[in-house]
């Protein structure tokens, strides 16, 4: 058990934790969520003890191991990558250092002796003698394959030692585990694994994410940061958003009988402990759930963006038209070759491929921003589009100017009263108001900048909108409501996502790009991802590449 005993943390005059008071407890996943600069991270900093609150403790039952994800990639660059995943937990691993110590010395002692055998012993207990093989099978299951297993992690690319990283963590079943962002950089097969293992996990685990799916899968309470407190409530993220805002709903309509909105409340709890039923923590789901007290829950404080995209108008029926596009990456790498494909009306497209470059290439080729090698591609004449590039840096360029000038910049010609109140109307949507619109753009933080580009992008009225993970730097709240406008949207959607919610809620058809060629797939993600004759295609397609994973 983790006891939280009226922590509070303030930088100078900014106050992140004002006396908060929490209980961890083994057996349940909590989920951090809060909006970007709540304090997130922080507060798991606190509880590994990495940071130290001005007020207040943290209680840890005696006894228990403790692990935590490492953001430092370059902590264990000397060690091998084997090395390094068995180092996750401390005491074996010291102890395995002395023993072998002893037995190296030259004048090995009676007392010498007796030592190594009390270090035998209690390296045998902590399974010491299988943690090798127990550290290479984590490895393989993360997609870090034998061969890796030797060499230093200076030689690993980041994305791999992600992996290694996590794999430490994940090492000897540590009591308490704790994750910042455990997902990133992994493919959607490797993610669901770390689903699977964390869903059967026994003792407790806290993890701050931004991918719902894996909050969702793994989830058996929500911690809320927000407004200086922290309050853990029971149920996944969307149990915790729906609730949040069916309560938020009732609570403006000042008519409705307090007993209807009890029974309204009670329904919701029957349907989505239904739906729980399904998960691999059905029964810890279940049993919390029952627990649940009506009064307990209550409506977010959150202040969600407002994202609507209306087309100036409807999109014809060419749309996008696709004939034999080659591109090669610097190195020599086959990014894709001779595809041809046509988007359709209806189309919401998700654009998936092993290689994430090339999936950026094909949208920087078809917005005009690079050139293919060949091939050719030609848009219909009814199509107004909005492009979110994953790297933005070129529009902010110029680190003078404020974000009212920012966005008046990328007024089309079809609007002819983009008068301050009008360009303010779209800011303030993004959550930008009163003074904030005189921000430079020079002190923008990574989230801001995508909210600046989403004003943009609304600005333009597009039929057919295209984006290269439109999830990133973005907080949960944004994400949200990104992901319902586009599922809203009367027009065409391109998009790419490692947010496996925004995929599956969103699209239609899947686009898979290779080196050989493409798979196309009238269907949801979720399908796509357990499609046998996808799988045939992607092992065909991908033959003499290095690529792992969708």
């Amino acid at each position: 058990m983790i006891r939280v005993n009226n922590v509070t943390l303030s930088f100078g005059k900014r106050v992140l934790f004002d006396e908060v008071n929490l209980t961890f407890t083994k057996g349940n996943c909590y989920g951090v969520i809060g909006a970007n600069g709540a304090g997130k991270s922080t507060f798991l900093k606190i509880l590994s003890g990495e940071i130290d609150p001005n007020k207040g403790s943290i209680e840890i039952t005696p006894g228990l191991r403790m692990a935590v994800l490492k953001q430092n990639r370059f902590e264990f660059d000397e060690n091998t990558v084997l090395d390094t995943v068995m180092m996750g937990h401390d005491k074996m691993w010291r102890i395995m250092q002395e023993k072998n110590a002893l037995y190296l010395k030259a004048d090995f002692s009676e007392d010498d002796g007796i030592r190594a055998g009390e270090l035998e012993a209690e390296f045998g207990e902590m399974g010491g003698y299988t943690a090798e093989s127990d550290a290479a099978s984590l490895l393989n299951d993360l997609g870090v394959k034998e061969n890796f297993h030797s060499l230093l992690l200076k030689e690993l690319t980041g994305v791999m030692k992600v992996r290694v990283l996590l794999a430490q963590a994940l090492f000897g079943n540590p009591d308490i585990l704790i994750l910042d962002e455990p997902t990133n950089d992994l493919d959607v097969q490797t993610i669901s694994w770390l689903e699977n293992f964390l869903a059967d996990y026994e003792n407790i685990v806290i993890v701050v994410s931004h991918d719902r799916h894996f909050l969702d899968a793994i989830c058996t309470h929500v911690a809320d940061v927000d407004r200086h407190k922290i309050k853990i409530y029971t149920g996944n993220y969307s149990f915790w958003y729906e609730s949040s805002q069916l309560i938020a709903r009732q609570l403006s309509d000042k008519n409705k009988k307090t007993e209807d909105k009890r029974q309204a409340l009670l329904e919701f709890i029957a349907r989505f402990s239904a739906n729980a039923s399904k998960s691999k923590q059905a029964t810890s789901r279940k049993k919390a759930l029952e627990k649940l007290v009506i009064e307990e829950i209550e409506p977010s404080n959150r202040r969600y963006p407002g994202i609507f995209f209306k087309p100036q108008r409807e999109v014809g029926n060419q749309v996008l038209n696709i004939e034999k596009l080659s591109k090669t990456a610097e190195d020599g790498t086959v990014l894709f070759s001779n595809i041809s494909f046509s988007l359709n009306k209806n189309d919401k497209i998700a654009l998936v491929s092993r290689n994430h470059l090339a999936l950026t290439h094909f949208f920087e080729i078809i917005n005009n921003k690079i050139a293919a090698d060949s091939g050719t591609f030609s848009w219909g004449t009814t199509v107004t589009t909005a492009y979110l590039p994953n790297d933005n840096t070129e529009y902010f360029l110029d680190k003078d100017i404020n974000l009212m000038d920012w966005l008046r910049q990328y007024v089309p010609p079809h609007v002819t009263d983009a008068d301050e109140p009008f360009l303010r109307g779209f800011l303030g949507r993004m959550l930008f108001s009163g003074d904030e619109i005189l921000k430079k753009t020079s002190v923008l933080s990574g989230g801001e900048k995508v909210r600046c580009m989403i004003s943009r992008m609304m600005l333009q009225d597009p039929n057919v909108v295209i984006l290269d993970e439109p999830t990133n730097h973005l907080d949960l709240e944004s994400i949200q409501t990104f992901n319902e406008s586009m599922v809203n949207f009367k027009g065409v959607v391109l998009l790419t996502s490692h947010d496996h919610t925004f995929l599956q809620t969103v699209t239609n058809r899947i686009i898979e790009i290779t080196p050989n060629g493409i798979i196309d797939r009238l269907m949801s993600f979720d399908e796509y991802l357990e499609n046998t004759r996808v799988k045939e295609l992607q092992d065909e397609l991908y033959v003499n590449t290095n690529f792992v994973g969708v």
